[in-house]
């Protein structure tokens, strides 16, 4: 996919402020300090237009970044992150979930976990709950330049067991630092786009 143009639109707290010019969405979610903002920057080819963070639990609203005047890219806040209060996360599960089973552009909800750790219990639930209700998604997993390539597979397929995967969703191998798994995660839109 060649990127002509990427910007970011809005960060976005609450329905009445999402676009409304019907495109495509294809959100993003995974827990805090995944790599969502850096999966974003290399899918578009920009360094830091998703502002990536030390500090975990940093992106508190929707943020939308529209690419090549055809799709969203729409980045969560990061589940799972301790220091975050409860009724803030209460505050973005309501607007995340809420998102999730009405948003009518939504395509696609593209699941990031990190190669180096089995998928935490937040990850497992946000499967569970996105099977539950019928929403096409991709597990990216991400970081696989972090561990040899000898191990890929079996982190692989360690992420499929403890997600207890449906077969037919995809898994996408990705790493931010080298590019790997750019091209195939952009077909895979590009299909979910399709429809």
């Amino acid at each position: 996919m060649k990127i002509k143009q990427a910007e970011f639109v809005i960060s976005a707290v609450k329905p009445d402020q999402f676009p409304e010019d019907a495109l495509p969405e294809i959100a993003l979610a995974g827990r805090s300090n995944v790599g969502k903002s850096s999966l974003i920057n290399r899918m578009i080819e920009r360094r830091n237009l998703a502002r990536t963070s030390s500090q975990p639990g940093k992106t508190q609203q929707l943020n939308y970044y529209r690419i090549n005047d055809m799709l969203y890219f729409v980045d969560f806040p990061g589940y799972g992150y301790a220091k975050v209060s409860k009724a803030q996360r209460a505050k973005w599960g309501e607007i995340i979930e809420s998102y999730i089973r009405e948003r009518e552009p939504l395509k696609l909800l593209i699941q990031i976990v990190d190669i180096r750790f089995p998928p935490t219990e937040d990850d497992c639930l946000m499967y569970d709950w996105l099977k539950h209700h019928d929403i096409p998604v991709c597990v990216v997993v991400t970081k696989c330049d972090k561990i040899p390539k000898g191990k890929w597979d079996k982190h692989i397929r360690i992420a499929k067991e403890t997600l207890q995967a449906d077969p037919s969703d995809q898994f996408v191998l990705f790493s931010s630092e080298k590019g790997i798994g750019r091209e195939e995660l952009w077909e895979v839109i590009q299909r979910a786009i399709a429809g």
